[in-house]
């Protein structure tokens, strides 16, 4: 080849590189050009602080309305669905009693025992427009001991009543894992022994915790939080980039003080970090917690009490793709699993501010930050949008098709192809300008 030609060749290569890096710094520049609209701190405390006004105002008001007793199931016990409640441990074993009682009768009589058990059936689980949450119908199947059938499930049953009753009468707590291992050979699989549990928690109409056995503890929460934990006074603003360990028994919480302005909800433990170490709830009064990815019980009951105690909007920051739709879903409407306890476990109203798809072209996130999404992606993608709670939600809709059009997500970390902290930086606070949420 003569040095023309390598000098032409060379040439064309530079071109052909020097194309291809404006895309690049393109993106980079207008994300960076994001950071000049935004106002100062001072303007932004100002929205937040009414939209916190607000959120107080209209808790009152939902808190003064009242239902006619044929739509309220606490006031009316024979209504269509389930609803438990939390009770005192004099309660649950005089209702566990009572229940070994019947069966004791039973036997004597010569027909054996059987557990009238509500039934936990997904055809069972419905969502409700007017409660806005997922409930479990009101219809019980039985569960003898004589029936080939039913015999291990009935004797499953025995075992973790006479557990929860021995736990109670000590007046301790253990974990749905301490339960598991006092007969493993009986229960074989753990998730034998917690379906068992939430049995036992619809048949005696009371929540989980009543029964004081708890899940490990998994959520953690950071920022302008002051609480009582079992006597010991925690300051949320002390705890480091982990955070504070949110107790598995909710029960031992009290003395609830925050000086917040909202409560940001994150789906994951990275960008929770994040926020703790660039000390973000500093910036912006507020109160970060975290899951760490699938909503735990503890969790979602934390949530609600400092909703319905400090009565401050949620905002919620979740990865753009099916799962953190449905992990959202969770918090706000409650599980299929749990439909039985979701007057105790949902917090309505949660606002989704990101990371949402129409986020990923309004910010230019880079298409090497994208994933493409699978089959499964969008098979999850449209089970959603047939879901009735997304179908309340016009803006739901429209994020979920876009998804669904465009076959991209992006987790929340795509943010940082702009810098490890414009998270905290620009996406957040321009979001929290802007009121950009649904």
């Amino acid at each position: 080849m003569s040095e023309k030609k390598r000098r032409g060749g060379a040439a064309a290569a530079g071109t052909a590189s020097s194309s291809k890096k404006p895309r690049v710094s393109s993106a980079a520049s207008y994300a960076e050009s994001l950071r000049s609209k935004l106002r100062p701190d001072a303007s932004i405390l100002t929205s937040l602080r009414a939209l916190a006004s607000a959120a107080a105002s209209s808790s009152k008001s939902k808190a003064a309305l009242k239902y006619p007793a044929d739509q309220d199931p606490s006031v009316d016990p024979a209504s269509s669905y389930i609803v438990v409640a939390d009770q005192d441990t004099t309660s649950v074993t005089s209702r566990i009693n009572r229940l070994v009682l019947f069966a004791a009768r039973s036997i004597l009589s010569g027909r054996g025992f059987s557990f009238a058990v509500p039934s936990r059936a997904a055809s069972n689980q419905i969502y409700l427009p007017d409660l806005d949450r997922i409930v479990l119908v009101r219809r019980e199947s039985a569960r003898p001991f004589a029936n080939v059938a039913t015999a291990r499930k009935a004797t499953v049953t025995a075992r973790v009543l006479s557990l929860v009753h021995a736990v109670l009468r000590r007046g301790i707590h253990v974990t749905k894992r301490d339960l598991f291992y006092t007969d493993v050979k009986l229960f074989g699989d753990q998730s034998q022994s917690d379906a068992v549990l939430d049995d036992v928690s619809c048949m005696l109409g009371c929540t989980r915790s009543s029964l004081h056995v708890v899940a490990s503890e998994k959520g953690v929460v950071v920022g302008r939080l002051i609480f009582a934990d079992d006597g010991d006074r925690i300051d949320c603003t002390r705890m480091g980039v982990g955070g504070k360990a949110i107790p598995p028994n909710i029960d031992r919480v009290s003395g609830i003080e925050s000086d917040a302005l909202f409560i940001l909800l994150v789906e994951k433990d990275a960008a929770f970090m994040r926020l703790a170490e660039d000390r973000f709830y500093n910036r912006f009064p507020c109160i970060i917690l975290t899951a760490k990815g699938q909503p735990d019980v503890a969790t979602r009951l934390f949530l609600r009490r400092l909703k319905v105690e400090l009565k401050l909007p949620v905002l919620a920051l979740v990865d753009s793709d099916p799962y953190g739709l449905k992990i959202l879903s969770v918090y706000m409407c409650g599980s299929k699993n749990m439909s039985y306890d979701s007057a105790n476990l949902t917090t309505p109203d949660i606002k989704w501010l990101g990371v949402r798809p129409s986020d990923l072209d309004k910010y230019r996130v880079p298409e090497q930050c994208r994933l493409p999404m699978t089959d499964h992606d969008i098979k999850v993608g449209k089970e959603l949008l047939e879901e009735d709670f997304v179908k309340q939600n016009e803006g739901w809709v429209k994020e979920l098709e876009t998804m669904l059009r465009t076959r991209q997500k992006a987790e929340i970390q795509a943010l940082s192809s702009f810098g490890f902290q414009y998270l905290t930086e620009v996406y957040l606070p321009l979001k929290l300008q802007q009121q950009d949420w649904i």
